[in-house]
């Protein structure tokens, strides 16, 4: 082959070499230009699951809205009973919520039951007029005017206590400490127990000095006392609020008290613990609110210018029935921890039994009941078929649990 031809097929490879390079570089192009096109659908199409996911969730959000504001915000006339448990009811026993069950007394004895009627303990006593107090996780039934105290927990009775003098008013801390007003004519006593019966603290007072003791109450942890007295003074009645600190906190104050109030014209005659920081004492025209753990401190004074019918209160509420003038019926009031007002609502009927359960205001009295939200709006107003002697939410909506002469029946509210 002469030169020619070689430099003619040298031209010609370069050519081919030059054609190949513009071709896989177009491919290349192509594929970039096909592989963003793929991430743009991609993308488009992830957007389109997102939107889609979105307004699923919005549809079940505004649905169970509906579903929820649909079931609270009308009131139910009615009940429907799902289960009853006929072993748990008692003629002549009284009932009380406790715990995860209730306690089932009488003068005879008093038994746990669970929210099914299933008795799990049962103790047996003689008490004249049994009393309970119920705290979160410790319990006494106490004989007004009588002389013993049953201390129980949801896993069975703790101890037993025997007084030498009358009990007026007794409490309980968690740990089992009962503080009990005794009485006596000339200086009745405020006695501390441990669960063994034996005394920790004993302290007197006298009408002259302190005052007559017209209740008290106990910390969880059975470090702080509440006492309120009640004395006359140039010929009007005081009130005098007492905290007593048997930790190092009164340990260098006299008879460890480490807060004192006095209410001219006020005859405080309730008071309690909400919870370890804060508590609160309710006369006859006002509510007070003490916070602090050791040192407690009035931090809120509310005036309240009608009659007290009712006081009942939980960790988060203290909560007041108060008879309305001139209109007739009752208003119903909620505060909270801090004294501000949270609801107030105005209600007809009479009901002997107030109490907050569950977050609800749950009024009660013979077969007649009345169920009102935090809220104010009224969950229930009607009839049960027989007399009520204990009811409570329980799980599910719109369940309630009732004690009858029936026994245990769990109920649903129904138009």
């Amino acid at each position: 082959m002469n030169r020619k031809n070689k430099d003619l097929r040298v031209v010609r490879d370069s050519e081919d070499v030059d054609k190949l390079v513009r071709r896989i570089m177009d491919n290349t192009e192509d594929e970039e230009t096909q592989m963003a096109q793929l991430e743009e659908q991609v993308k488009a199409h992830k957007k389109k699951i997102r939107i889609r996911i979105l307004i699923v969730f919005i549809l079940i959000v505004a649905a169970s809205v509906g579903i929820y504001l649909f079931i609270h915000l009308q009131t139910y006339t009615n009940v429907r009973v799902a289960n009853t448990y006929p072993e748990a009811g008692s003629t002549d026993s009284n009932y009380k919520e406790f715990s995860e069950g209730v306690i089932r007394y009488s003068r005879d004895g008093m038994a746990y039951l669970s929210r099914q009627g299933e008795e799990k303990w049962n103790q047996a006593y003689q008490i004249k007029t049994p009393t309970v107090v119920a705290g979160d996780d410790c319990a006494i039934i106490f004989d007004k005017g009588g002389n013993d105290v049953v201390i129980f927990q949801k896993d069975g009775v703790k101890g037993e206590i025997h007084t030498t003098l009358p009990i007026e008013k007794a409490t309980v801390s968690s740990q089992g400490i009962v503080c009990a007003v005794l009485k006596d004519s000339s200086s009745p006593k405020i006695v501390c127990y441990d669960t063994a019966g034996n005394i920790l603290v004993e302290h007197k007072t006298s009408l002259t000095g302190t005052g007559y003791p017209m209740d008290v109450a106990i910390s969880s942890d059975a470090e702080v006392m509440q006492v309120t007295y009640l004395y006359t003074q140039d010929g009007s009645v005081t009130s005098r609020v007492v905290y007593y600190n048997f930790g190092s906190a009164g340990e260098q104050e006299t008879d460890h008290q480490v807060t004192q109030e006095e209410y001219k014209g006020t005859l405080m005659a309730e008071g309690f613990f909400m919870n370890q920081k804060i508590s609160a004492v309710v006369g006859d025209n006002m509510l007070t609110i003490y916070q602090g753990e050791s040192v407690p401190k009035e931090t809120s004074q509310i005036k309240i210018d009608k009659e007290i019918k009712s006081v009942f209160h939980d960790n988060k509420y203290i909560g007041l029935v108060l008879k309305n003038e001139g209109k007739g019926g009752y208003e119903l009031r909620l505060y909270n921890t801090s004294g501000k007002q949270t609801l107030s609502k105005d209600f007809t009927g009479d009901y002997g039994n107030v109490k907050l359960s569950g977050g609800q205001v749950i009024m009660y009295d013979g077969n007649n009941c009345s169920i009102f939200l935090k809220s104010g709006i009224q969950k229930f107003e009607g009839e049960i078929e027989t007399n009520i002697r204990e009811i409570f939410p329980t799980m599910g909506v719109n369940k309630y649990i009732v004690i009858n002469a029936n026994g245990m029946e769990n109920v649903r509210l129904v138009k």
